[in-house]
């Protein structure tokens, strides 16, 4: 695995390998349609960056995100590949896992379609929790102890995007309170196209960590062997997310930033660094504590939290319950079709 070459050659001597990594490399170009524009959403909204180079720009910080991040702390990694236990025969799990992915890109897909900023996030790890149940015929194969990490994540994620997008708002409006608007719109231009960045940073760090622990989960279940308690990501693998992740972006990430960065709250330059700033400290601070969080719960809470410095109302609150009954019907939804994906999947290949 620590060359392409011979991952490459394991994928095509193993079928079942091959289809379990497409269906993965199938879900992260998913991820770029549904999570990685929420990273530049404002950016590109207030116009302090053409789509074209927001996109280049979240390729590069994705990159950067998984590339430090693991080197630091690969945790987030780790929780994910214990998060559920598919069995000890190879072929019954390999097949369960192409299921779950199955699923998820489904679920993300139909979410997309709708323009609805759906959590890749937790539609992974829901997909992969409800095809571990449907593999045991129990919640066996589901670590109660990793899973609720999960919990942790959303009330943090949310009350910490929310808080932080507040405080941040408010401080940078008290700061320049006397300031001439029009002059401070090139400090604002500049400063946002840094809060993208960090961002689309700290999405890397959290998301490509996630989808990478599948892959390595499909290596070792192939090979029929554990999971190791330290896991090493492969820097050929860190490029090759990152670049699936930004073509997912470049093709229907328009959506996504239509509704994250226009509908819900209309968006002064201040208000989307503000934004932008609060939702990575976010995710930086859950990356740290080994939290497996929702991108976009990070950055809408984030925007939710700048619309109310000025007025509650500020908020488009049709738009925002779009999103929570999206964010509620993820874990159900996206579980109840993995487990009977991973039903159909072992009736067919089995």
């Amino acid at each position: 695995m620590d060359s392409i070459s011979s991952f490459l050659s394991q994928m095509t001597a193993n079928p079942l390998l091959f289809i379990a990594v497409t269906l993965t490399l199938g879900v992260i170009l998913v991820n770029g349609w549904t999570d990685a524009p929420n990273a530049i959403a404002t950016c590109v909204v207030t116009r302090c960056m053409s789509p074209r180079a927001a996109i280049f720009m979240a390729a590069v910080f994705n990159f950067l995100g998984v590339f430090v991040m693991t080197l630091i702390n690969a945790t987030v990694a780790e929780t994910i590949t214990k998060m559920v236990d598919f069995g000890s025969n190879s072929e019954e799990a390999i097949i369960a896992l192409s299921a779950a992915l199955f699923a998820i890109v489904l679920w993300a897909t139909l979410a997309w379609a709708f323009g609805i900023p759906t959590s890749e996030s937790h539609a992974l790890i829901a997909g992969l929790t409800g095809s571990a149940i449907a593999l045991h015929g129990s919640l066996d194969g589901v670590n109660g102890e990793e899973w609720i990490k999960v919990v942790y994540g959303i009330g943090i994620s949310v009350v910490l995007g929310f808080g932080l997008g507040w405080l941040v708002c408010k401080f940078v409006t008290i700061l320049f309170y006397k300031a001439n608007r029009p002059k401070t719109e090139p400090f604002f231009r500049g400063a946002q196209i840094v809060g993208a960045a960090s961002m689309a940073f700290m999405h890397g760090a959290q998301d490509g960590q996630k989808f990478m622990g599948v892959i390595l989960i499909c290596v070792y279940m192939s090979q029929g062997q554990e999971l190791p308690t330290e896991i090493h990501i492969p820097i050929w693998l860190m490029i090759v997310c990152s670049l699936i992740m930004a073509a997912g972006t470049a093709m229907g990430g328009k959506k996504i930033i239509k509704s994250v960065g226009m509908d819900m709250v209309k968006l002064e330059k201040y208000q989307g660094f503000s934004a932008d700033i609060a939702g990575a400290l976010s995710l930086l601070f859950c990356s740290i504590f080994s939290l497996p969080v929702s991108t976009t719960h990070a950055k809408t809470t984030s925007i939710m939290g700048v619309g109310a410095v000025k007025r509650i109302s500020a908020i488009n609150f049709g738009v925002v319950k779009e999103m929570v009954l999206t964010w509620v019907l993820t874990f159900p939804g996206c579980g109840l079709v993995g487990f009977l994906m991973t039903k159909l999947f072992m009736f067919i290949f089995t």
